[in-house]
């Protein structure tokens, strides 16, 4: 049986992920910071689901990720699901010290408690949820288009260790544009918004493919496509927002 570790499932992506997870024979792990939704994901399938409180944040998150790693008997597939970011064209420092404290330190603490053990179990896929955001520096959401900069620069600096380490360690970087989640419920209007389970769907194909980059989806590749062919000195006069 396949096991796999989920940071971040308690909703959103996570939670639809180790959903189809499970109803493919998979035993999971899930993590997130609330126990009672993460009983939940439990009582849907008690046979096939392990579950630890956490926050990424947190020091002791490597020994809680550890912890879960052990109720399920070893681990094949880490996912990174967590993250956070808003809109914060006013730079309101604790919005932004607060981004890149998940997604830059606790990240980094997450994905590498992951390539720890693998190292020293085997191998295995290493896989985590950045954003098309990365791609281009968004004016609205400063800390946000950084941080998700840093993971996929990161990951490809992980999978380049791997090699140099001759360790079987895969990795996929997920980047999806707007997914209707909790993290974009606000009186903002989104476009191009997507379902989650839609989107759960696309990654578990992307994971079984072993993809080493996922951008979901096509109307977003496109959109990637032309971002990077912007030069600089236009990106900086363009009054993107949402």
């Amino acid at each position: 049986m396949k096991r796999a570790v989920i940071i971040g499932a308690t909703s959103g992506i996570g939670r639809e992920v180790a959903r189809l997870l499970t109803g493919r024979g998979w035993l999971v792990g899930v993590a997130g910071r609330r126990e009672d939704l993460l009983r939940q994901i439990q009582a849907e399938a008690p046979d096939r689901t392990k579950f630890r409180q956490m926050d990424v944040t947190s020091k002791d998150c490597p020994r809680q990720i550890l912890d879960l790693v052990d109720d399920l008997g070893g681990m094949d597939l880490f996912l990174l699901c967590a993250g956070i970011g808003r809109q914060n064209p006013d730079l309101a420092p604790d919005i932004e010290l607060r981004t890149a404290e998940t997604n830059v330190t606790g990240f980094i603490r997450a994905t590498n408690t992951a390539y720890d053990w693998f190292r020293s179990h085997g191998g295995g896929h290493i896989a985590a949820i950045s954003s098309i955001a990365g791609t281009k520096g968004l004016g609205a959401a400063p800390a946000y288009s950084a941080t998700k900069r840093f993971q996929n620069t990161y990951l490809d600096a992980l999978a380049q260790l791997a090699r140099m380490q001759h360790l079987p360690i895969r990795f996929t970087d997920i980047r999806p544009g707007f997914v209707d989640t909790d993290l974009l419920r606000s009186d903002k209007h989104y476009p191009m918004l997507m379902r989650p389970d839609r989107v759960a769907a696309r990654i578990v194909r992307a994971l079984e493919r072993k993809e080493r980059v996922c951008v979901i989806d096509w109307r977003y590749k496109i959109l990637v496509f032309f971002w990077r062919l912007i030069p600089r000195y236009v990106w900086e006069r363009l009054p993107i927002q949402n």
